[in-house]
């Protein structure tokens, strides 16, 4: 296809994050809302284009517009086509994938985070069965993966997602992904309920900031709990997300990256997304095209020096690519 999306390209689209789409243009069932992390609550749609996938959400003043193109989309920027590509069909959140919020509120108060401020619903182990059942019936599925807030505690949470794993790994031949808050036991029984992946977030890995902006988190409950899931989960089966845009220095970010990838955990760094419901208690930054290239080869290199892979993760976030410029998968 003409115009397919290049990396750099793409990193420009990340940095803006948004497009204007007359949605007479846009199928019902390709746009999709997020129930969990910064970016909750919007509404967005893919475009896949050559080797890389991006997500957009829809915002009528954003600087790029997506329109009809020959047999599929073109995004321009300033009235100039800078790529075009097709719809994607997220089967449930996602392409190639059901990935489902367990409990839609959360107790903790991160400040990036609106989901505490939402007040959203828990879903049952009914409800979350028949979202897999109705996304295999849309299209190829390849892989569950299970987020949620921490609806009252982390010990209930993490015990309420072991048995929603069991009953999914009993009924769906399928790799499980889960990302949650870890307890003392969470990594040894979502392993044992069936669970394939794990991915416990570090948020940042600055001290100053993390204190600042996770007020009722623990690196040192997190740190230690990544190292145990690598141990159990093993290789490439272990991932965190690490925030870019919170006021963090590019050396922190390569600091962090290399303490991580050194421990065997693969890092996924994610752009910040700005949300309304926190204006004013947080300012935040989102990453430009040349640092999301420049801290993208930084982690890159980390995992191949320690050897990881990327394009072995089969759940979540590392395979969809969509919110991210994913090392070994876009770069």
């Amino acid at each position: 296809m003409e115009q397919e999306l290049t990396v750099e390209t793409k990193a420009l689209l990340i940095n803006i994050g948004s497009a204007d789409i007359d949605l007479s243009l846009l199928p019902a069932d390709v746009k999709t809302t997020a129930t969990a992390g910064p970016g909750a609550g919007g509404t967005s749609f893919f475009v896949q284009s050559g080797n890389h996938r991006i997500r957009l959400s829809i915002k009528k003043d954003s600087p790029l517009k997506v329109i009809p193109w020959r047999d599929g989309v073109a995004i321009q920027k300033e009235g100039q086509i800078i790529a075009c590509g097709q719809f994607e069909l997220p089967l449930c959140h996602c392409p190639g994938q059901a990935y489902i919020t367990v409990s839609e509120r959360c107790i903790f108060n991160c400040k990036f985070c609106p989901v505490p401020l939402l007040h959203g619903k828990v879903k049952t182990i009914e409800e979350i069965t028949a979202m897999v059942e109705a996304a295999a019936e849309r299209g190829k599925i390849t892989a569950i993966s299970l987020t949620s807030g921490v609806a009252e505690s982390p010990v209930k949470e993490a015990a309420y997602m072991t048995q929603i794993v069991r009953h999914l790994s009993g009924r769906f031949d399928l790799p499980i992904g889960v990302s949650i808050y870890p307890t003392p036991t969470s990594t040894a029984d979502l392993h044992a309920a069936g669970a394939s992946e794990i991915k416990y977030n570090v948020e940042t890995m600055d001290p100053e900031i993390f204190r600042r902006v996770c007020p009722n988190l623990s690196l040192d409950e997190i740190l230690p709990a990544l190292t145990d899931a690598v141990g159990i989960f093993g290789k490439n089966c272990v991932s965190s997300n690490f925030i870019i845009g919170l006021g963090e220095t590019d050396e922190c970010v390569e600091q962090g990256v290399e303490k991580l990838t050194s421990m065997g955990v693969i890092p996924n760094l994610r752009p910040i997304s700005p949300h309304p419901l926190r204006k004013g208690e947080i300012d935040v930054e989102r990453p430009s095209a040349h640092r999301l290239l420049k801290l993208t080869r930084i982690n890159k290199a980390a995992l191949e020096r320690h050897g990881l892979d990327v394009r072995v993760a089969r759940t979540m976030c590392l395979p969809c690519t969509g919110c991210d410029l994913t090392p070994q998968r876009d770069l």
